[in-house]
């Protein structure tokens, strides 16, 4: 009987534009040398991870987002998982810690100041977005 490794689900993450600014959030428990990150979590059952990007981004931080492209997927060099990144906008509401069981802290860090959150650099699709987001 062969056995079969148990796949774990996608996680999903919202890379949330608004004003010339990026959502980071920082997680209450940190996964190995991961501080902040973007909005993000499992995909349920059922559900598109486009879904699970505006989903989790709700849950984590009440704000309401609208996925506008998918800027690609990886297996995360530090977690093992496999990670699915959509491009959002806000589309109600405004960012806090809404589930503070999950994150310590939030930020909307502008272009320059993303390598003082996330020191080890960005999924190279990802930059690229926010290059072009955050600059023009």
């Amino acid at each position: 009987m062969p056995v079969h490794a148990e796949v774990q689900p996608a996680v999903a993450a919202a890379v949330v534009v608004q004003d010339g600014r990026v959502l980071l959030v920082r997680r209450r428990v940190a996964e190995g040398s991961l501080s902040w990150q973007f909005p993000a979590g499992k995909v349920e059952p059922g559900e598109a991870p486009g879904e699970a990007a505006a989903r989790e981004t709700r849950e984590e931080t009440g704000l309401l987002v609208a996925m506008t492209n998918r800027l690609g997927e990886r297996i995360h060099p530090m977690t093992g998982r496999r990670i699915i990144y959509f491009a959002c906008v806000p589309t109600g509401g405004s960012a806090f810690i809404a589930s503070a069981e999950e994150l310590a802290e939030l930020a909307w860090a502008a272009h320059g100041e993303i390598p003082q959150y996330v020191p080890y650099g960005l999924f190279e699709p990802v930059q690229d977005y926010l290059d072009a987001a955050l600059i023009a």
